[in-house]
């Protein structure tokens, strides 16, 4: 009789075991999601920005057109990617994402720059307030991407330590793609007075 429940007793506690595998990657993989969409929403705020910055700027007599039309073609290539949390397995898709709010950030740096020339702007109290709210949207940004990669990282080392890798493979968990630093960036900024 004993010799009949060991092998019932292995198998039961083995499917525990596959049970709780699967349930810890399934909340690693939510968490995954969540810091991503907290990564969209801070994205999010910053395009939400934008309209209010161009139209401040606008407001300034003589102020370049081809900067401010740079900034909202920007803005609308950003807006126009969009990434469901169940591709972030696809190094691409995140690629793709990136260099989109990457070019929208380069246009925002580029119109900031040409703003130094109009005094009266850089003291209008809605474009300063929008500069800072800005500011501060760009360093939520850095936070939330470094949410999002300590939540891949930790799920990703979950599917890959044994014996939970014997698992996460069979059950479809697949590795979450990581926010990576531009091409260029480990080279400081030339500044020239």
């Amino acid at each position: 009789m004993i010799k009949k429940l060991i092998p019932v007793g292995i198998i039961i506690i083995l499917l525990l075991y596959g049970v709780n595998v699967n349930n810890s990657l399934v909340n690693k993989q939510e968490n995954v999601k969540e810091a991503w969409s907290q990564v969209e929403t801070q994205y999010q705020r910053r395009s939400d920005l934008i309209p209010n910055l161009v139209a401040t700027v606008k407001g300034a007599a003589n102020f370049e057109k081809s900067t401010l039309t740079a900034v909202t073609e920007a803005r609308s290539k950003a807006t126009s990617i969009q990434v469901d949390p169940s591709k972030l397995s696809n190094p691409q898709v995140l690629q793709n994402f990136q260099q989109a709010q990457s070019q929208l950030s380069g246009a925002l740096s580029r119109l900031l720059v040409t703003v130094e020339r109009y005094p009266d702007l850089k003291a209008n109290q809605n474009f300063r307030d929008l500069q800072v709210q800005l500011e501060g949207t760009e360093n939520r940004i850095t936070v939330a991407r470094q949410r999002y990669n300590d939540a891949a990282r930790s799920y990703n080392t979950s599917i890959r330590r044994f014996p939970s890798s014997l698992l996460a493979g069979v059950l479809g968990f697949n590795s979450m793609a990581y926010f990576k630093a531009e091409k260029g960036s480990e080279n400081a900024p030339k500044v020239k007075f």
